[in-house]
């Protein structure tokens, strides 16, 4: 039996979540294509009969404009210690550029890369850029599709083999380390992003502050008046669609009620941030 941890980092809109998903075949991470989606450290549990590996999704490492931008890199780059494994994760589909040089320089040098997005790219550019990975002198390269699985067994069979023995860290039950709350508070963001799109701002939060199961209230958090008609829409046409979205992945009987509020520039006061978790 072989088990530890395997963090996962890159520049944003890599795919570490969606690539985190189709590992564990089942969904514990948001996905969007907007940068800054996932904002926390989330800890995925994959089970085998010879392994249990614990994964950790983290936020794109990128050039902060504001105190969230610093604490979601400080999240990324923290879960680089004491992990057994790191995989650097580049896109197939872009050339290896300083942001991602900037994050292979803190990763580790026996860390794994993992190219990915193989299935929109070319042979070409898978290759090109398995040249370029090469130059960032790390210890193995794997072109991997996230969204179609193609390289993603292969990947996981040789993070398993660089674990060592030991036991299992969690129930074998137990596929992500999330709380209930958080989750549907993220699934809110999620939809957002899907919904409004480019016209959603960075600076959109979600929050549980109310859970009476079957009753879940949850807060949307804007910056600015202006932003709080977009996240409402029409006639409440946003809110409603974002809710029917939801409530399709809770349970049965799940009664989800969000609310707007301004927040004026939360993503630069340190309470704010401390008051929605990051």
């Amino acid at each position: 039996m072989r088990s530890g941890f395997v963090t996962l980092v890159g520049r944003p809109n890599v795919g570490k979540s969606t690539l985190l998903n189709r590992i564990l075949g089942t969904k514990v991470t948001i996905v969007s294509d907007k940068p800054q989606t996932t904002r926390t450290q989330v800890r995925g549990v994959l089970n085998r009969p010879d392994a249990q590996v614990v994964f950790v999704d983290t936020p794109g490492i990128h050039r902060p404009r504001t105190l969230l931008g610093e604490r979601l890199n400080d999240t990324a780059e923290s879960s680089l210690s004491d992990v057994d494994v790191a995989c650097l994760v580049l896109d197939a589909t872009a050339k290896v550029g300083p942001g991602d040089r900037f994050v292979a320089a803190r990763v580790p040098k026996d860390a794994v890369v993992v190219v990915n997005k193989v299935d929109a790219a070319s042979k070409e550019q898978v290759a090109q850029r398995l040249l370029s990975a090469a130059e960032l002198e790390l210890s193995e390269y794997f072109p991997v599709s996230a969204r179609s699985g193609a390289g993603v067994d292969a990947l996981v069979d040789a993070l398993v083999a660089r674990l060592p023995e030991g036991p299992q860290l969690y129930p074998d039950d137990m596929v992500t380390d999330v709380p209930e709350a958080f989750w549907v508070a993220e699934l809110v963001r999620e939809q957002l992003l899907a919904v409004v799109r480019d016209e959603l701002p960075h600076s959109v939060a979600t929050r549980v502050t109310e859970w009476e199961w079957p009753v879940v209230r949850c807060e949307i958090l804007v910056e600015r008046d202006s932003q709080k008609g977009i996240v409402i829409g029409k006639k409440g046409s946003v809110l409603k669609q974002v809710g029917i979205a939801v409530r399709q992945q809770l349970p049965e009987g799940a009664y989800l009620e969000l609310f707007v509020r301004v927040d004026k520039d939360w993503q630069r006061r340190p309470k704010a941030l401390e008051r929605l978790g990051y």
